[in-house]
């Protein structure tokens, strides 16, 4: 080959190259705008809602992988299977003892920092840091074996219940208390429905107002952020608190949600709405029982908590001291909102929540928001009357409950049942095998109000 033609041959060899590459990048741009990151782009309610929370969803894998190396740590390394019952329950009160001096004193910084006329807040309780950190630093050393106890008695009381399996609860017992996610909830303005819900980090309040405050203008939708007691993760992350019977009542209500994923209550949690509230007011109702048969066994000396109950008023009395009863106006609360909503009137029922906010706000409760989403939200843990309004759910599985009060046999019937109407049909057989002669329960529709002109 002439040199000039090898010339010729290598410019138009180069030039193809060029052109194939100029080609490639073309495509791979026109790709990028036709498709985006790859990711396929979600137009859902949620796909919407993501971009105003997606640098504050809350990394659950970091937290899976640190709260299993701790209960194994605790599992191989750990003394509280050497610990006879007397010093366990000892031992985890002390705990929660300190747990409750370090929140008091938490508080008191808190206090000092929002206080405007503290001019420098990190020198003037620079004592009441010292003394939290160290508190702080016993309670890190004594948290694995003070969980270990608290998993062990729950454990105890549930193989008590009928929960056992060759002497092993399953799934076992484990919990570990941390710092929780907090929720988005979003709910659409002419429906109460918790169409979207997100775990975010544990933010200030003043970032969720915020979040609140652009997801609802942007989107035209009702959301609130609300903190959590509890996920039933493995093990379950149950809130810092200095309460036995909350810390029993939680890590009880968490097991129950693993328990119930063998039947289709768990399994379906996500399918319906009223399967969600199904399972969580079963989870409530359960958490509860188990609690109080924990501290019958082994904190006898302690006064047992009240629950709200449906088929006991006196469970549900007004403030001894005002008067106001806190569930009877919330019932009435919900009633009405969604009477409202039905009849389309979507501003009224929103102005209405606000000034009924207003109400709680001054008699002591401090309800931040009280809108769609907090209905949807509060609505879902039917453990007494309140945000639940004429929704049957809660009332069904307390009386279920209350005509079979074996904990597996109710449990066990509870996990087959999915659906408002399988619910009510069962409670209505369950009246008649305990010779109670009832009406057919029927699901309650809500009706319309009329608003003056």
């Amino acid at each position: 080959m002439s040199p000039l033609r090898s010339f010729w041959w290598r410019a138009w060899r180069g030039l193809r190259r060029a052109v194939r590459l100029a080609v490639w990048l073309a495509a791979a741009v026109l790709l990028v705008l036709i498709l985006g990151t790859g990711q396929e782009l979600d137009r859902s309610l949620r796909g919407r809602v993501m971009p105003f929370v997606r640098d504050d969803v809350y990394d659950f894998v970091s937290w899976e992988a640190e709260a299993l190396w701790g209960k194994l740590t605790q599992d191989l390394l750990g003394v509280q299977p050497y610990l006879d019952g007397d010093t366990g329950t000892a031992t985890l009160t002390a705990y929660l003892t300190t747990l409750a001096q370090v929140q008091v004193i938490e508080a008191q910084i808190e206090r000092i920092y929002a206080d405007p006329a503290v001019a420098d807040p990190a020198a003037f309780s620079a004592g009441l840091s010292a003394q939290r950190d160290r508190l702080r630093a016993r309670l890190e050393a004594d948290q694995p074996l003070a969980e270990a106890i608290l998993e062990d008695q729950v454990s105890a009381v549930l193989a008590d219940e009928g929960f056992a399996l060759l002497g092993q609860v399953l799934p076992p017992v484990s919990m570990h208390m941390t710092p929780l996610p907090t929720l988005l909830i979003v709910s659409p303005r002419d429906r109460i429905e918790m169409a979207v819900q997100v775990e975010l980090n544990p933010i200030p309040v003043e970032q969720r107002a915020d979040i609140e405050s652009a997801i609802d203008a942007r989107l035209d939708v009702s959301s609130i952020i609300e903190p959590l007691g509890g996920l039933s993760l493995y093990p379950s992350m149950i809130v810092e608190t200095s309460s036995l019977a909350q810390a029993i009542e939680i890590t009880a209500h968490e097991w129950s949600h693993l328990y119930l994923l063998a039947g289709p209550l768990g399994l379906e949690y996500s399918l319906l709405p009223e399967t969600r509230i199904i399972n969580e007011t079963v989870a409530t109702d359960f958490g509860r029982a188990i609690a109080l048969r924990v501290l019958a066994r082994y904190y006898p000396d302690q006064p047992l908590p009240v629950y709200p109950s449906y088929l006991d008023p006196v469970e549900t009395v007004p403030d001894e001291v005002t008067g106001f009863d806190f569930y009877a106006t919330m019932n009435e609360t919900r009633v009405h909102v969604d009477a409202l909503l039905v009849a389309g009137h979507v501003d009224e029922a929103e102005a209405y929540m606000e000034a009924q906010r207003q109400v709680f706000v001054a008699h002591g409760y401090a309800i931040r928001k009280l809108n769609q989403a907090y209905f949807a939200f509060h609505g879902g843990y039917q453990g007494g009357p309140g945000a639940g309004g004429t929704d049957p759910i809660g009332p069904a599985v307390e009386e279920l409950l209350a005509l079979n009060p074996d904990l597996h046999a109710w449990l066990d019937t509870m996990r087959g049942i999915t659906t408002r109407a399988d619910l009510l049909a069962a409670l209505d057989a369950a009246r008649a095998a305990a010779g109670i002669t009832v009406s057919p329960t029927p699901v309650p529709t809500v009706q319309p109000v009329t608003l003056p002109d």
